[in-house]
């Protein structure tokens, strides 16, 4: 990937971090971040992974169109 390349996906992936409300409910703290992200990881490693992605894709899936909705007004 390259540097550009790299930088705009970092960029989203934060967005996607404050678009969840997770800077503002952890007071920005980034070691909480950091925490929850390795124990999203672990479950993912997990015999549940496939039915977490699965949920977590949904979830998802149902909040960006909801977004999209509110904005087609």
């Amino acid at each position: 990937m390259k540097r550009r390349e790299r930088t705009r996906h970092l960029i989203e992936l934060g967005g996607l971090v404050v678009k969840a409300g997770l800077v503002d409910l952890t007071d920005d703290d980034r070691t909480t971040l950091y925490g929850a992200f390795l124990t999203v990881a672990e479950r993912l490693r997990g015999e549940e992974s496939a039915s977490a992605l699965a949920l977590w894709k949904r979830k998802g899936k149902r909040a960006f169109e909801a977004e999209q909705g509110a904005i087609d007004g």
